[in-house]
C-alpha cells in the first residue's frame, strides 16, 4: 500500500457555515407551501345588501327601540308603549291572524346591539316569520 503523505497539520478546521443543508430544507419547505397553498380556500362571507323593494307592503308593524331601550309599537299611525315581555303578544294581536304582515324593528343608533337581538329573538320564538331591521342609507 502506498503511504499517504500528509501535508502540513493534517485536518484543518472549517471556519465557515455549511449552507447546503439549510438551502435543501428551505427548498423542501417552499415546495410544500406551494403545493398546499392552492388547496386552502379563504373564507368568504356574503353580506346582505340594502336596496329598494319593487313593491312596498301595504301594512307594516313597526317596533321602535328608543335610546333608553323603551319599546313602542307603531301601526297605522297609532303608537303604543310596550314592555319587553309584551312584544310578542302585542305584535300577534296587531297582525290580526295575518302572518304575512312584516314587522320592522327601528332602533336608535346608540342602543346596544344585544337589546335589538333580544327583541328579534322574542318575535321569532313567538312564530313571527317576517322580521326585519330598518336602516338609513349612508350619505
Amino acid at each position: 500500500m502506498a503511504s499517504m503523505v500528509s501535508r502540513g497539520r493534517g485536518r484543518r478546521t472549517i471556519n465557515e457555515i455549511n449552507m447546503v443543508p439549510f438551502i435543501d430544507v428551505m427548498l423542501v419547505l417552499l415546495i410544500i407551501f406551494m403545493v398546499t397553498a392552492p388547496m386552502i380556500t379563504p373564507s368568504v362571507v356574503n353580506l346582505p345588501s340594502v336596496g329598494k323593494a319593487s313593491k312596498q307592503p301595504d301594512r307594516v308593524i313597526q317596533i321602535v327601540i328608543a335610546k333608553d331601550e323603551s319599546l313602542e309599537l307603531t301601526q297605522k299611525s297609532k303608537t303604543t308603549k310596550l314592555g319587553k315581555s309584551d312584544v310578542a303578544s302585542a305584535v300577534k294581536t296587531a297582525q290580526d291572524g295575518d302572518a304575512s304582515v312584516p314587522v320592522v324593528i327601528s332602533a336608535d343608533r346608540n342602543v346596544k346591539y344585544e337589546s335589538v337581538v333580544k327583541v328579534m329573538d322574542t318575535l321569532q320564538r313567538a312564530g313571527i316569520q317576517r322580521v326585519g331591521l330598518s336602516v338609513q342609507l349612508g350619505k
